[in-house]
């Protein structure tokens, strides 16, 4: 199992922690403030000791980080782990922002159901099982949402059941989420935020988010 700092502290960009194990190209940290694409939101990128990560993703409870090589790496040995910060913080904010559009959603239609999402750097998006189309609802659900972001209010991150690393966000008196990503502190964070709706095919529905 990999120690998950990135949970404790996402803000933090940089961690001296040592090589658990090694596979071929793919190293194991004891502690990682490195994310693995889970849930929708996409990896960090950034690097180990200097050599830049290819891949990161979970396996179990553990996180596996491919590398070009890694022939310069032994069990044990004390390296640095540096990600792109300007990446992680707006993949914080799409994140936060999608799942607010979400939940707004989901307060306005009964047994929606959500059939995908993405967070990217540059957008999030999520996908609807819907037959009407929700071009009418856009600028309200922005409003609403654009209302909760600029309110500042305090995110609550932490475990529902840390035996299982089973996690959630919560904004008093909006929602409370199942949901292991990387959180922000406060809802200000966000910024501007911008929905566009995109046809995607008969009986779907589809919001992009932007933030400025």
């Amino acid at each position: 199992m990999s120690n998950k700092v990135f949970w404790k502290n996402p803000y933090q960009t940089e961690l001296h922690t040592r090589i658990k194990s090694i596979d071929d190209n793919k190293v194991e940290l004891e502690e990682t403030i490195f994310y693995a694409e889970s849930g929708g939101q996409e990896s960090d990128k950034g690097t180990i000791n200097g050599f830049e990560v290819i891949k990161a993703e979970k396996s179990g409870k553990s996180i596996f980080y491919t590398l070009e090589s890694a022939s310069n790496f032994v069990i044990g040995q004390d390296v640095l782990v540096k990600i792109d910060w300007t990446r992680r913080y707006k993949l914080m904010k799409l994140h936060f922002a999608a799942e607010v559009v979400l939940e707004l959603f989901y307060k306005r239609f009964t047994n929606l159901e959500k059939i995908g999402a993405h967070i990217s750097e540059n957008k999030s998006r999520i996908d609807f099982e819907l037959n009407e189309s929700i071009s009418s609802l856009l600028s309200e659900v922005q409003a609403e949402a654009q209302s909760l972001i600029d309110a500042d209010l305090f995110i609550e991150s932490a475990y529902s059941d840390e035996k299982n690393e089973r996690r959630y966000w919560k904004v008093e008196d909006f929602a409370q989420v199942a949901c292991g990503g990387t959180h922000l502190k406060k809802t200000s964070e966000v910024g501007q935020l911008i929905l566009k709706r995109k046809n995607i095919g008969k009986g779907k529905e589809r919001v992009e988010i932007y933030i400025n």
